[in-house]
């Protein structure tokens, strides 16, 4: 018998190896039965169906289909992870719990903190696992499943946008009372860009309070070798304190020192689940000084929940544990069911939470890890109770 075979041991051997490698064999193969229903699941709702239907409607090939398929999956094992981590805790401590195995344990001494260690350990091993996954392997797995589906559609355009750039950037100035207000100092438009060369430009510029100018021109680019914009067939007006221009400049060739945020914005974003958490830091710094203060925020947020994401596995380990650990007599049917309510209680939390964090009424970092913070404290409460029995 399981049970008997560890009494074998003393205490200082059960807190050593034989009680981790015993409960952890445990988790396994219900946290690999998760990941299968979970993936299966994720995958026949969330990209299955639409699969299907561009298959019939589209005339998309039954081959691409299958690739698009498996692109799609990293995605969906990411949100396997922490579901499945839940339901492992939860079936194998229900059923240690319905054998009277941690009964007969914690009469040798072990407390419930020790019990659930083996939990913890293994929940940080899926944690690392889903940090790469999340932001590595299905971002870049995400991107090619689009370029895919794009490009056997027939619907690829350019990756960057061709009319209207638009880009404005602000600075920080403190005013004679003391206080601090943001002013416009730079406003660059071009009506047209082809990929190498805007068109029919205007910039003013006004990052020297003495002076200011505007410049107009027929072209520009962006000359890589020196690190400036080289406009072509414009004109220079330099505007004084007063108002009044102060001079004007015509010029076939001039370099202006302008920044190459406006060539940066014109490339179009990938979206925020076809990018590693570096990639999107990269493009938050480049649209931090242009972009409206809710889409800065909505960045924010998303990029706290790329790390903090993870962790809801170490969060439902200790849940599901503590849940299983009470003495009880549940079977799997009832651990999938209490499953299925906690996820859905916790992504409706964290959908709430990242709502609250892009409106500005929490800070975005607090929108991401408010979820985890929750799921801990009512984690901790359930192994307080657990202790009382």
């Amino acid at each position: 018998m399981k049970i008997a075979a560890l009494k074998l041991f003393d205490r200082a051997s059960l807190g050593l190896s034989v009680m981790n490698l015993y409960i952890i064999r445990e988790l396994i193969l219900p946290f690999l039965f998760g990941m299968g229903i979970f993936t299966s699941l994720g995958l026949s709702i969330g990209a299955v169906f639409e699969l299907i239907r561009k298959v019939t409607d589209s005339g998309l090939f039954w081959g691409v289909a299958a690739k698009v398929l498996i692109l799609k999956m990293p995605e969906f094992i990411v949100l396997a992870f922490p579901m499945s981590i839940l339901l492992a805790t939860l079936m194998t401590y229900s059923r240690l719990s319905s054998d009277s195995e941690l009964v007969a344990l914690r009469s040798i001494g072990v407390n419930i903190y020790r019990l659930i260690l083996p939990a913890i350990a293994f929940s940080l091993c899926i944690v690392a696992i889903t940090f790469f996954f999340n932001n590595f392997v299905a971002p870049a797995a995400n991107y090619q499943a689009t370029v895919t589906l794009k490009e056997a559609l027939g619907t690829t355009t350019p990756d960057f946008d061709t009319d209207n750039i638009l880009f404005d950037e602000y600075s920080e100035i403190t005013t004679k009372d003391g206080h601090t207000r943001d002013v416009l100092t730079r406003l660059f438009y071009a009506e047209e860009f082809d990929g190498e060369q805007m068109k029919n430009l205007t910039v003013l510029d006004r990052s020297r309070r003495s002076i200011s100018q505007i410049v107009t021109a027929r072209s520009a680019k962006w000359n890589v070798l020196e690190n400036i914009w080289d406009f072509y067939n414009g004109t220079i007006y330099l505007i004084g304190v007063d108002g009044g221009y102060s001079n004007i400049v015509r010029f076939q060739h001039q370099q202006l020192a302008l920044p190459q945020t406006a060539l940066e914005i014109t490339k179009k974003s990938k979206k925020i689940k076809e990018m590693s958490i570096f990639e999107a830091r990269d493009y938050l710094k480049v649209i931090k000084n242009s972009a409206d203060e809710q889409k800065i925020r909505k960045w924010q947020v998303r990029i706290h929940t790329k790390v903090a994401l993870p962790f809801v596995c170490l969060v439902f380990a200790l849940i599901g544990a503590a849940l299983g650990a009470k003495p009880q007599s549940s079977g799997k049917a009832t651990s999938f069911g209490i499953c299925i309510g906690l996820i859905f209680t916790y992504y409706l939390l964290s959908f709430i939470c990242e709502s609250l964090g892009i409106s500005g009424a929490v800070p975005p970092w607090l929108a991401a890890w408010l979820p985890n913070i929750l799921g801990l404290s009512a984690a901790g409460g359930l192994l307080t109770q657990a202790t009382d029995y």
